[in-house]
């Protein structure tokens, strides 16, 4: 396993099964679910692209004038066009709206949802992943097993 955070910058390898972890972090608020995932997948073959930044500045200033935000913006965007697979999770009481926007923006890529009770447009996210045909775990344990097996049919190929 190989786990690459933003705003380091790492391309695609062939034969490397890539994932991206999109979803809930709200300015470092949320729980680091991705830590979990990457732990949980420590012995995979598989490389994660990470867009929780070790050392975010939440006073850093969402605009174009901000080569920081910038910055994590293009990463997350480059590299979410080279995963293989791309995992939302929409963590309960969170707001997420940047995952929300890549969600629809991703809906007709190879993409696994988490979208527990509690989260506030639950319904909505269950709709786009319905009408997309988007498998929606249920647990986080379900999410693991979810990500395990694209792993292995990916390599199984």
């Amino acid at each position: 396993m190989i786990e690459i955070k933003s705003p380091n910058r790492f391309n695609k390898s062939p034969g490397k099964f890539t994932i991206f972890l999109a979803g809930s972090i709200n300015q470092g608020k949320s729980v680091d679910w991705q830590a979990t995932i990457v732990e949980v997948m420590k012995d995979e073959d598989v490389l994660f692209y990470n867009p929780r930044r070790d050392f975010w500045d939440s006073s850093w200033k969402e605009s174009l004038d901000n080569p920081k935000f910038v910055e994590q913006v293009n990463w997350e965007l480059d590299h979410l066009n080279m995963a293989d697979l791309i995992i939302f999770y929409f963590e309960p009481g969170s707001v997420s709206p940047v995952s929300l926007l890549e969600l629809g923006k991703y809906i007709e890529s190879n993409v696994i949802v988490l979208c527990q009770e509690g989260y506030f447009k639950r319904g909505n996210v269950q709709i786009m992943c319905e009408r997309y045909k988007v498998p929606m775990a249920k647990t986080m344990n379900g999410l693991i097993r979810m990500i395990k097996n694209q792993i292995k049919e990916y390599h199984a190929l």
